[in-house]
């Protein structure tokens, strides 16, 4: 019955004849045959585009066949999206302008009003409307059919792989056809039904996600589903599938493959350069290369090399300051959760510290770029990038020497042999960030340096940007505090602030310069012992002292510092525990009012569950009324409430008998009349055979006399035309000679007209090449004289720089001369301070043999009359010398005695021509003779450099008393 009707064109009735047979209760068991019935209805519905039918009777036979035979509904399903894909492609293929075709916002959205008018008040048909008629209505019931099948297949078990496949073959259709809107659409009910899933767990045939082979497919979709976002520059759905996948991994508990990984962190980094989250971007990076450097045995050195670059310099890319400056305390709030679900994307739980800006900072990532050995992976450009932007303080030169390096950088990248999930590295897109940086770093070292500069000088040192990019730059880096700045456009100056001037940053750079100084001291003047500890503390006792002081005072600051932070911390404490106790309040209260509202919502629904049951039954019994009536059965109505309890079910099954019952009567009567029907037309056919061919042999005869008549007329037509065209041709050879006349006039003039033209056109042309003669002869003669010049003006440059070259040379030649002269002279000088200081040892050490031959003499005389005095000392011999304070009496014996140093007298020839050694004689404690020599220096040296040989030290080194 269903072809017949399909034959005769009536595909909309055997589509409505299929979908009751399908539809039926008689239906409820699965066979062969309904499998075959199902296969045509597909077809029928995709024919007519009829979305609703198809999806009605595929979840019909999916109850029919879900426990029987699921592979029969699997195989429906295929030859269902198979025919619908097949009719898509066909229309495409129909349409020459596929984009044309394709101008459709929203495949699910009707025609505009405006499209209906035009469509009605142009009357022209285009081709672009023909199109969009023929392709968008087949693209339409493509996606329909996409997301049917999602919603037959979704929470179903023994049919994930075709699920997943399904999901695959609409993203793919999204992708081919640049679909963004209905790909939108497609990821929410993909992640509905997720989460409807795991919503209610106690469903039949639910899917266990735990399991290794569905977890393997639901990875798999979402993978597809972020990789096509990334293709269609879909960021924000992209980030959505992020999360998705890491809800998933979170829920499950599993770590999926690393291959999988690597794609994850790889379209992460993408998504975070895009969103500007240039921190997340390199922690990504970070990601991606551990996991490469690990798990990827076929990784060669160069790609290692290059993922380990767009790790340094994705790091070097982030901003040197803080984005939060300033901001209030609800965009610090979003800023803490955006971050807080930015670092559990890629792998770092914020929840257990209490500030995310210390785990998670510019300044930890590239510390821990240097510790995992990162930086020793990179290629040279990019280690001496980060040396010159990290390390070196260079105000002047450092976007010159950084140009370089970025021109070098952005030449590097490339594909990645042994690396398929990273297929490119573009380091060239950190150029513009990397710039950046150098001009903060440029402004915050000139800051240090210079209070004022012009600002074209500013201008000229920074080659990245004009000044208006400069000024947004500076403008942003004060904003957040980076660097104190002013610029005065009147003055046509940049003012960097200089109020703070024990800032940490000029502090250091202080102490740096005062330890070199130091050091250079150190390595010119090496320091010697001194004589006494005394006098090594004693000078710096004043300034230990301050420093002491100064110390106390800062600890004192700290102290308080400290007790008001504590003090601070309980208040905010106090404050977080009274807001969260009122915030446990608010959620207590709301918990209340959502359970009356769940109450309230409850008892309505069963208020308006029960006023359905009424109304069903009384339409129930209502029907059966009817029924009744309609029936012809002689004993009236038949009781219905006697006895029993008459329910809603009992109603509607004896509804439904009766329409069961009519109905096959009513086919009963069809079948008969069509019998009858059938019996008239073939009586009427067998009565009208013979006189069908008793008309056909008559209008036989009549067509061949007609075409015999016809043929006759042909005939006399054509002799006729015949003798008309004789006639014509006697006629016109009359005239035959002076139309050969005529044509030879006609060619001698025009072959005379071109003659002539062409012997201007060679004059013209001579004309031309002589002109172009003299022009090149004349610009040969011009660049002969300026090659000419050129050659002088080099060979002066020439003379000019060997004549510098000679006087330099000269200079040289003079300048080393006179050194030599000079080291000579200083040779001699030193030469004749060695001899004059050996002279004085050994004078010095005949002074001590008759010094201490002299108390051995006196202990000879006789001792005096109180024993505890000393004697006096004996006249001395003449020609003898005797020191002076041997002669000074029993007063300067006693000092000798009780002091190991005696003050030397005013009188002394050995130091009446000298200054006492003060503390800051750079010799008193760094000469070559000090306290701790074994000879000191009496003699009065020229220079102040010999002052470090003083009576007192030379005292200082004879035995004490007796």
């Amino acid at each position: 019955m269903v072809a017949e009707l399909i034959n005769v064109g009536q595909k909309q009735d055997a589509l409505q004849a299929l979908h009751d047979l399908i539809t039926s209760k008689r239906y409820r068991a699965w066979q062969k045959p309904l499998e075959k019935i199902m296969f045509k209805y597909v077809e029928l519905c995709v024919d007519l585009r009829r979305g609703r039918f198809a999806k009605d009777g595929l979840i019909q036979y999916r109850i029919v066949c879900q426990q029987v035979n699921v592979t029969s509904l699997e195989e429906v399903i295929k030859h269902f999206m198979h025919l619908s894909t097949e009719k898509a492609e066909q229309a495409r293929s129909q349409a020459e302008a596929l984009e044309e075709a394709l101008d459709v916002d929203d495949l699910e959205a009707d025609k505009r009003p405006e499209d209906l008018m035009l469509s009605y008040v142009s009357g022209e048909k285009g081709k672009d409307r023909s199109d969009r008629e023929l392709v968008t209505p087949w693209f339409k019931f493509l996606w329909e059919t996409y997301r049917t099948v999602l919603e037959i297949l979704r929470n179903n078990s023994k049919l994930e792989a075709l699920y997943a496949m399904t999901a695959h073959r609409a993203f793919q259709f999204c992708k081919q056809y640049k679909r963004t809107t209905e790909f939108r659409r497609l990821c929410e009910i993909i992640r509905n039904h997720l989460a409807n899933l795991n919503k209610y767990r106690d469903q039949r045939d639910r899917p266990d996600i735990s399991a290794p082979e569905s977890l393997q497919l639901y990875l798999d979709t979402r993978f597809e589903q972020l990789k096509v976002a990334t293709e269609l520059e879909l960021w924000q759905e992209a980030f959505r599938s992020i999360e998705d996948i890491h809800g998933l991994m979170f829920m499950v508990k599993k770590t999926p493959k690393a291959s999988l990984m690597v794609v994850y962190y790889a379209k992460l980094t993408e998504i975070f350069w895009i969103s500007s989250s240039h921190l997340y971007h390199a922690y990504a990076w970070l990601k991606l290369f551990t996991l490469q450097k690990s798990f990827n045995k076929n990784l060669s050195q160069k790609d290692l090399q290059m993922i380990a670059s767009s790790v340094v310099l994705a790091a070097l890319a982030v901003a040197p300051y803080d984005h939060t400056q300033g901001a209030s305390h609800s965009e610090l709030e979003n800023e803490k959760e955006r971050n807080m679900r930015m670092a559990n994307l890629i792998g770092f739980n914020l929840d257990l510290k209490p500030e995310s800006r210390e785990v998670l900072s510019r300044s930890s990532l590239l510390s821990e770029l240097v510790s995992k050995g990162v930086m020793s992976c990179a290629t040279q450009e990019v280690k001496d990038l980060y040396h010159l932007l990290e390390h070196e303080f260079l105000p002047l030169d450092l976007t010159a020497k950084v140009q370089p390096m970025l021109s070098k950088i952005s030449k590097l990248g490339g594909k990645l042999a042994s690396a398929s999930s990273v297929p490119e590295v573009h380091l060239s897109q950190y150029v513009t960030a990397l710039e950046k940086l150098a001009t903060l770093r440029l402004l915050k070292q000139v800051s240090h340096v210079y209070q004022t500069m012009k600002i074209e000088s500013l201008s000229q040192m920074i080659p990245f940007f004009d000044f208006s990019a400069v000024e947004k730059i500076s403008v942003d880096a004060v904003k957040y505090k980076f660097i104190a700045m002013k610029l005065d456009h009147m003055k046509h100056a940049v003012l960097f602030d200089t109020q703070d001037l024990e800032s940490d940053g000029l502090r250091d750079h202080l102490n740096v310069f005062a330890e070199s100084l130091n050091k250079a001291r150190a390595m010119i003047y090496p320091p010697t012992k001194k004589s006494s500890k005394l006098g090594e503390i004693l000078p710096g006792l004043g300034e230990i002292v301050d420093k002491e002081h100064k110390r106390l005072l800062a600890r004192k600051s700290i102290i308080e510092k400290r007790k008001e932070e504590q003090e601070r911390q309980l208040l905010e404490m106090e404050r977080e525990e009274e807001s969260r106790k009122l915030k446990q309040q608010k959620i207590t209260e709301e918990v209340e009012k959502k359970r009356l509202a769940a109450e309230y919502e409850q008892r309505n629904k069963q208020r308006i569950l029960r006023e359905i049951e009424e109304r069903e039954l009384e339409e129930a019994q209502v029907l059966l009324e009817e029924q009744e009536k309609r029936s012809k059965r002689k004993g009236g109505k038949k009781p219905i409430l006697e006895g029993e309890k008459v329910t809603k079910q009992i109603l509607m099954e004896r509804a439904l008998s009766e329409q069961l019952r009519e109905r096959q009567e009513m086919e009963k009567k069809l079948q008969k009349l069509v019998k009858t029907m059938d019996y008239l037309e073939r009586a009427k056919r067998e009565e009208a055979a013979p006189l069908i061919e008793a008309a056909f042999q008559q209008r036989l005869v009549e067509e061949k006399a007609l075409h015999e008549h016809e043929q006759q007329q042909e005939i006399e037509l054509s002799r006729q035309r015949h003798d008309g065209d004789l006639k014509e041709k006697n006629r016109l050879s009359r005239i035959l000679e002076n139309k050969i006349i005529f044509e030879e006039r006609v060619q001698s003039r025009r072959e005379a007209e071109f003659n002539q033209r062409r012997a201007e056109r060679e004059e013209r042309i001579n004309q031309i090449v002589q002109v172009r003669k003299q022009e090149r002869e004349a610009l040969r003669k011009k660049i002969f004289f300026v090659r000419s010049e050129e050659e002088i003006l080099k060979r002066l440059r020439e003379e000019e720089e060997a004549r510098k070259l000679e006087e330099t040379e000269r200079r040289r030649k003079e300048e080393a001369e006179r050194k030599a002269k000079l080291d000579e002279i200083a040779e001699k000088q030193r030469q004749r301070e060695r001899e004059l200081e050996e002279k004085e040892r050994l004078r010095r050490e005949a002074l001590l043999v008759r010094a201490t031959d002299g108390p051995s003499r006196s202990s000879e005389l006789p001792a005096g009359p109180e024993p505890g005095a000393a004697a006096p000392a004996a006249a001395p011999a003449p020609g003898k010398y005797v020191p002076k304070f041997r002669l000074g009496g029993t007063e300067g014996s006693a000092q000798a005695q009780s002091s190991a140093r005696p003050a030397p007298s005013d009188t002394d020839r050995w130091s009446s021509a000298r200054q006492p050694p003060s503390d800051t004689d750079r010799w008193s404690s760094g000469g070559r003779f000090g306290s701790g020599g074994s000879r000191p220096d009496d003699r009065n040296p020229p220079s102040d450099k010999w002052g470090g040989g003083s009576k007192s030290t030379w005292s200082s080194s004879r035995p004490r008393g007796r």
